[in-house]
């Protein structure tokens, strides 16, 4: 009897298309060398020392024991901090972090590696590599997981749609009163709704509102023929 197979994680790697990750991993390992080689310079340029692509593609410089060595470890830092901009940019799904963060990282082991001929053999280069995924996975979740979370705006504002439902409310409501009138055998115009109110237009006499009696509108005199 052949066993059924397990579904996929939520959210995992293998539901999206291929070319779709290789591009997703292309783009944020171009991110990452892009933010270490601005990062580099500058730094190089303020302390006055030699640039090359050894600072970014090289561990022998990454060392625990000199200031220089700290300072790169700093600088690829601020570059997992960029990574994580761009995770939330690229990505944007949170379960999705943890294996483009390694991946990152274990393309860049493969390319320090075919660079220098050596696997890194410094301490500081390994700590540092360490730290640095897990700032990109804890940051990277975090800022996903508040895209995620955002509310979906589906265009206009409350207060339109509720003054829109309210003329539509008040124009039935009139439709329908109008439509009464008619029905009733009465004129649909504003002569009957004044003679509910205890007037009559054009007319000098009107029926109170309870129906009991009636009134007449005498015009008043002026104060020389008092």
């Amino acid at each position: 009897m052949a066993r059924r197979r397990k579904p996929p994680r939520a959210g995992a790697v293998n539901e999206l298309p291929p070319l779709r990750i290789l591009g997703q991993i292309a783009a944020l390992q171009g991110v990452y060398y892009a933010a270490a080689l601005v990062l580099m310079l500058f730094t190089t340029l303020v302390a006055g020392t030699r640039f090359g692509l050894d600072l970014v593609f090289g561990w022998a410089d990454l060392r625990g024991d000199t200031t220089q060595g700290w300072l790169m470890g700093f600088v690829w830092l601020c570059c997992a901090g960029v990574v994580i901009i761009a995770l939330v940019a690229l990505v944007g799904r949170s379960k999705l972090v943890l294996d483009f963060a390694l991946t990152l990282h274990f393309v860049h082991l493969v390319v320090v590696t075919l660079y220098t001929g050596f696997v890194p053999r410094n301490v500081a280069w390994w700590l540092t590599m360490a730290v640095s995924s897990a700032v990109v996975v804890s940051g990277g979740t975090y800022g996903c997981q508040w895209r995620e979370l955002r509310p979906i705006s589906f265009g206009g504002n409350g207060g339109g749609g509720g003054s829109g439902r309210n003329n539509t409310g008040g124009s039935a409501a009139e439709g329908g009163a109008e439509t009464a009138a008619q029905q009733n055998g009465g004129a649909p115009s504003g002569d009957q709704g004044d003679e509910e109110m205890g007037f009559s237009r054009g007319r000098g006499r009107g029926r109170g509102r309870d129906g009991t009696g009636e009134y007449e509108m005498v015009g008043l005199k002026g104060d020389g023929n008092r």
